[in-house]
């Protein structure tokens, strides 16, 4: 009841943001989760013995919203944000803070007493920073794209469709262990209950969607007549890549003898707990958003 409880109030919320919030505002609340299961991961990670940087590597993750929803405000109405160029442009400068974080980190580790701990904290700590930040970073640059509430709102579903009916398919009549080690509970009917409820759940999203007019290659005409293989295809590959971060988030909680990564949502742990799987599934629709947005006609949001 509680996991009922706690879907019912964060859903409305996160559907209020995505198609109400400006850009800019849309990326401080996603850093403010990023943030929030950095903390997490790293509560995690210290159960492997090394003692990890929270405060710098809070920051780092904090500094790349945080300059990401600055350029969004300073661009305002200067220059169409919704462009290929300028999502590059960003990325570039994302990667260039990757790229010298180790060496943040290894700076901070100069104080500590035990140096043979610098070097496995410092990397631990460094893990958040692909691993949460520049993950939920892809949402926020989904946002930006053409019809970026419309791959925001279908990855959302195809994630939360397919948590869905893997726990209660699972629950309810799986047998057949999926990853006895990492995660005991996950059954292959459960999987399958997953991926066939994210595609069917994408496919009438797709139809549905207000003010999509064109979901589909041009040589095949619309979604509604023709191309229910193309949402599929992506609900199919973005739910693949959920249960890849489910069971990745369940690995590094297996490694440290930990249950939950919180308590902060009731029924679902923390929120990495909640958002694990999206980990893995929000880079992948930036990539097909970059492929599929052109072959869209939508009214202004």
């Amino acid at each position: 009841m509680k996991r009922v409880l706690t879907a019912l109030v964060l859903i409305p919320l996160v559907l209020l943001a995505v198609f109400r919030a400006p850009d800019w505002l849309f990326t401080l609340l996603v850093g403010v989760v990023a943030v929030l299961a950095t903390i997490e991961y790293l509560q995690i990670a210290a159960k492997y013995g090394y003692k990890v940087y929270p405060v710098v590597t809070c920051l780092m993750v904090a500094v790349i919203f945080v300059g990401f929803a600055i350029v969004q405000l300073r661009i305002g109405d200067q220059r169409d944000f919704r462009t290929g160029e300028t999502i590059i442009d960003l990325l570039i400068m994302t990667g260039i803070l990757v790229a010298i974080s180790p060496s943040i980190l290894l700076a901070a580790a100069m104080g500590r007493k035990d140096l043979r701990e610098s070097l496995p904290g410092a990397a631990l700590s460094f893990f958040a920073v692909p691993y949460v930040g520049c993950s939920l970073l892809a949402l926020a640059l989904l946002r930006a794209v053409v019809a970026g509430w419309f791959f925001v709102l279908f990855t959302f579903f195809a994630v939360w469709m397919g948590d869905t009916a893997a726990y209660y398919v699972g629950r309810s009549i799986g047998k057949r262990k999926f990853a006895a080690r990492i995660s005991p509970k996950k059954t292959w009917e459960g999987a399958i209950a997953s991926v066939l409820g994210a595609m069917i759940v994408g496919v009438i999203f797709a139809y549905y969607a207000p003010g999509l007019e064109r979901f589909a290659l041009p040589r095949w005409g619309t979604l509604a007549r023709v191309a229910w293989w193309l949402p599929a295809l992506m609900a199919l590959v973005l739910n693949v890549a959920a249960q890849l971060g489910d069971l990745f988030e369940s690995l590094i909680k297996r490694g440290a003898e930990v249950k939950d990564s919180g308590t902060m949502l009731p029924g679902h742990g923390g929120i990495l707990d909640r958002i694990d799987a999206l980990l893995f599934a929000a880079p992948v629709a930036m990539a097909l958003a970059m492929v599929f947005a052109n072959r869209f006609t939508i009214y202004p949001n």
